[in-house]
């Protein structure tokens, strides 16, 4: 009987380290849970924000786009403003 006892005992005791060490994985898991849901929380904030800026640099650079087709329109103004003034030029000094 006493064999039995000690046995059961041992059983007990077992059963209660296993449940000592369930409770403190148990508890490390929750924590590390904790802590990677913070992390995804500022991953989260942090591509928003991400998009936000890619969303303002393709304004920029469709804006980009649209000055310098306005620039190089203006630059072959210029260029047709100086060709007629130089046929200009020609007729006045023929005409002299």
């Amino acid at each position: 009987m006493e064999s039995g006892f000690e046995e059961l005992e041992q059983k007990v005791r077992s059963a209660a380290q296993l449940v000592r060490r369930l409770r403190d994985e148990n508890q490390k898991l929750t924590d590390e849970v904790e802590q990677v849901r913070g992390e995804l929380e500022q991953a989260e904030e942090r591509l928003a924000s991400l998009k936000k800026e890619k969303d303002a640099a393709a304004r920029q650079t469709k804006a980009a786009g649209q000055l310098q087709r306005e620039v190089q329109g203006l630059r072959d103004e210029r260029e047709q403003v100086r060709t007629r003034i130089a046929k200009l030029v020609e007729l006045l000094e023929e005409l002299e």
